[in-house]
Order: C-alpha cells, then structure tokens, then sequence
C-alpha cells in the first residue's frame, strides 16, 4: 500500500526550513542543497516541489504576502480601534523563534535586492501590502491629512525594532519588545477622530 503524502503539509515543511536557512546561513550559503540538508531528506525531496531556488524563494514571499492579507481580514474584525492599533503593531514584532526566522529570512533577502531581480520586485509588493495593514488599524484615529505620515512613523518605529532585534536578539527579548511596544503606544495615544 503506498504511503499517503500530505503534499501541502509537505510544501509547507519545506518553505518552513527554506525560511531557517535562509536566514541562519544568509543568501550566499542559501541552495536547495542546504534546505534539503535541514529537512533531513535529499535534494530529489525540495526539487519535486520546487525546481530551483527561484521557485522555493517566490513561495516564501507568496506566503509572506498572503499571511499579511490575512491579518489584514483579522485586523478589521477588532472593533476596539486602540486594541486593533496595538494588534497591528504586534503583528510586525518577531516576539517568537519563528516570527524571529521569518525576519531574518527577510532581512538577508533585502540585503540582496541588487543582486535578484525578483527580490525587489517581491519588495515592491510587499510594501504597499504593509502599509496598507497599518492604515486599516490606524484610519479610526486620524483625519486623511494625517494618515500617511502615521502610517509612515509606525512603519519606521517597527521596522527599527525588528532590525535592532534581529541583530541583538539578546538585548530585544520578547519581553523587551513588548514593553518597547506599550511604551510606544503610550506616546502615540491617538484619540479616535471623528472623520
């Protein structure tokens, strides 16, 4: 009797591990060798699935994009506009080993942009995606005129912090980062406008 494969489980285990190696060994030292190596099977095993690194990587960044698209769903149901602010917020924070793998992954491929055309282009779309999550949580708060310098200030203020966290991990504990997060909040206490 052949063995029954779950083959969306298993394309998920392996942009799983390709987000790892990524951001573990850096774009460099990133091949479907390495990937293969970390799921513990040959390169027959990422290559069924994706047939090069290309492939693999414009997965990742699907996934990156869909996952933000579905936050975005989530973010819109909260009805209290400050729990949905600090949610949104939450969301960009590594405050967990894989939200922690998924920014270094990301952070190694934006280093790169020069070097693969797609990475750019990934980040072209990525961005707008982004901004626009921010915008859904922040919108309750402020008139237009002052909607994208918001959206702009709490897009720097998490980005630093996921920098300085993928760089010190140690000193920007999850902890850290929500305490960064509340302090963050308390300064930017914005009044639900009426618009």
């Amino acid at each position: 009797m052949p063995i029954q494969v779950d083959h969306d489980e298993r394309r998920e285990k392996i942009v799983n591990a390709a987000v790892r190696v990524l951001g573990e060994r850096g774009f460099a030292n990133f091949s479907l060798r390495a990937v293969s190596d970390r799921l513990g099977g040959s390169v027959t095993l990422v290559t069924h699935y994706f047939p090069n690194r290309e492939a693999l990587l414009v997965r990742m960044l699907e996934q990156t994009l869909d996952d933000a698209r579905s936050t975005q769903e989530e973010l819109a149901a909260i009805e209290d506009p400050h729990d949905r602010l600090e949610a949104a917020v939450r969301y960009f924070l590594p405050t967990d080993d894989e939200a922690l793998a998924i920014e270094r992954a990301r952070v190694a491929l934006a280093s790169h942009r020069d070097v693969e055309p797609f990475i750019q282009q990934y980040l072209d779309l990525i961005e707008p995606v982004m901004r626009e999550l921010i915008r859904t949580a922040v919108q309750d708060f402020i008139g237009r005129h002052r909607l994208d310098a918001t959206v702009d200030l709490i897009r720097v203020w998490t980005s630093g912090v996921v920098l300085s966290t993928v760089e010190h991990p140690e000193l920007w504990t999850p902890e850290h980062q929500i305490e960064a997060l509340h302090h963050f909040m308390n300064l930017i206490d914005l009044p639900v406008a009426a618009l």
